[in-house]
């Protein structure tokens, strides 16, 4: 095995409801498919992306509006208002059943590789409305890691930079619309992992370049592609050291 390792994830892939749950959303058709209930065009890039890297993926297959693969379990935005009504029991079944074995199945590859003496690049693929409320987002890609670890900063630094030559004129910004060390799936992991060989950066992509299969979308995929290859060279190995081996 090499010394570096991709591994693709994808929390908010999917705006299904199980049968069990489908009473909670009588007349919510149109919620559902919004970026309320899913992140719009996430799961293609992610499986686009996973396909031509080689790369292990993880889809989340529930949608957001039940539990939040992305939030942590105290979040107060993990159930959201359509799951308010649902008993303490039901809820333990949506962590039980859905949550846990996502987060469990992504952490154990990452764990697998990093065990294994590999660095391990995690990029959690997501997709934002271009207009939330009255707030128009002033980004096409976001790039969201934790400014104080060096090889996530390295990476995305490299990332952006040849994504503003490569995809000219999209707007490509750093930590936005959000901040890279708010809860989210690739904070927790790490500080659970707790390694310097781990890096995790949430890929953003807003949703007006997402939600039209065509040539553009494809472009941009490849785009984002070239791009991060090309990150992934730039980094210093010092920077972005190998585990340590027990």
């Amino acid at each position: 095995m090499g010394s570096d390792a991709i591994i693709l994830s994808c929390e908010h892939a999917s705006n299904h409801v199980p049968r069990r749950f489908a009473a909670h959303f009588h007349g919510a058709d149109s919620v559902l498919a919004s970026h309320r209930g899913h992140d719009i065009g996430a799961a293609w890039l992610a499986r686009w992306l996973a396909r031509r890297l080689g790369a292990p993926l993880f889809l989340g297959r529930i949608t957001r509006l039940l539990v939040d693969l992305n939030r942590s379990l105290h979040h107060r935005h993990v159930f959201s208002s359509y799951a308010s009504a649902l008993s303490p029991g039901d809820r333990a079944l949506l962590v039980d059943r859905y949550y846990q074995p996502y987060r469990d199945a992504v952490t154990a590859a990452v764990t697998g590789c990093l065990d294994a003496g590999q660095r391990v690049l995690h990029v959690a693929v997501h997709s934002f409305t271009p207009q939330l409320g009255d707030v128009v987002r002033t980004a096409d890609i976001g790039l969201l890691y934790d400014p104080r670890r060096a090889p996530e900063a390295a990476l995305c630094h490299a990332w952006q930079d040849t994504l503003r030559t490569l995809a000219s004129p999209l707007a490509v910004r750093r930590n936005y619309p959000y901040r890279g060390v708010s809860d989210g799936f690739t904070r927790s992991l790490r500080s659970s992992l707790a390694t310097p060989a781990y890096a995790g950066i949430e890929l953003e992509v807003s949703q007006q370049h997402l939600g039209r299969p065509g040539a553009p979308r494809r472009a941009l995929a490849e785009a984002i592609l070239a791009a991060l290859e090309q990150a992934r060279t730039r980094v210093p190995r010092v920077v972005w050291p190998l585990p340590r081996r027990a």
